[in-house]
């Protein structure tokens, strides 16, 4: 059986490639995703995306526990900077996250240089653009 992983991203993510071009570049969802499950075809690779902290914390818990998943790469995008609730979520459930940017979040407004969730995750991954979830995934997988 492949291990999974869980891709959860957070809110404007899904106006990737008509959001802000210059700074999260001009790939969808679709596109990174779609290139990481070819990328990894011995992973099963889930998607998730809302715009509702509660909905990525629903998420969290619903796979946070589930041994057949490898760990959970999160792109919390804003929330990243605001939600203690986002953190004690990761924080409580026992499967790996790694937090992912697509942009350098320490070469942005002062605001975005300080993560809520990065303490409870076993790594952060920041501006390398798409590439950064592959990279996430890498750090999930076992050698």
């Amino acid at each position: 059986m492949k291990r999974k992983i869980l891709i959860i991203n957070g809110p404007n993510l899904n106006l990737l490639g008509r959001r802000e071009p210059e700074i999260y570049g001009r790939e969808t969802l679709d596109d990174i995703v779609g290139r990481l499950v070819a990328m990894f075809p011995q992973v099963e690779i889930e998607h998730f995306q809302s715009n509702h902290e509660g909905s990525l914390i629903d998420k969290i818990h619903e796979v946070g526990f589930d041994e057949a998943y490898a760990g959970i790469v999160l792109n919390a995008g804003a929330y990243t900077h605001t939600s203690l609730a986002l953190a004690d979520a990761i924080a409580a459930v026992r499967r790996k996250v790694v937090e992912v940017h697509l942009s350098n979040i320490f070469a942005r407004e002062e605001i975005r240089h300080r993560s809520q969730i990065a303490s409870v995750c076993i790594g952060s991954i920041s501006g390398f653009g798409a590439k950064s979830y592959e990279l996430a995934i890498r750090a999930l997988l076992p050698d």
